[in-house]
């Protein structure tokens, strides 16, 4: 298992209040089964970053990819590989 760092850089303000509870909840799912190691905005409102647990990039991608804010492009999406 690996560490992968989505850094949520914000896209469409107006959309972050309307899709934030659809976006806490997949990850509060997701760290239910164990794919989410840590999670939490920035202190100056520019986004936010979660740390997910995944056996590859690609399925932190898919996992990333499926969140709420970058599905309903809220968030841009930057991920990286973190060597905790």
């Amino acid at each position: 298992m690996a560490h992968f760092a989505a850094l949520l850089e914000m896209k469409d303000a107006s959309k972050n209040q309307t899709y934030r509870q659809a976006h806490l909840n997949y990850l509060d799912k997701l760290k239910e089964q164990g794919k989410v190691f840590a999670k939490g905005p920035f202190g100056d409102g520019s986004g936010g970053m979660v740390i997910y647990v995944a056996d590859s990039m690609e399925e932190a991608r898919q996992l990333a990819e499926n969140d709420p804010y970058v599905v309903e492009g809220v968030r841009h999406l930057n991920l990286r590989e973190w060597k905790i």
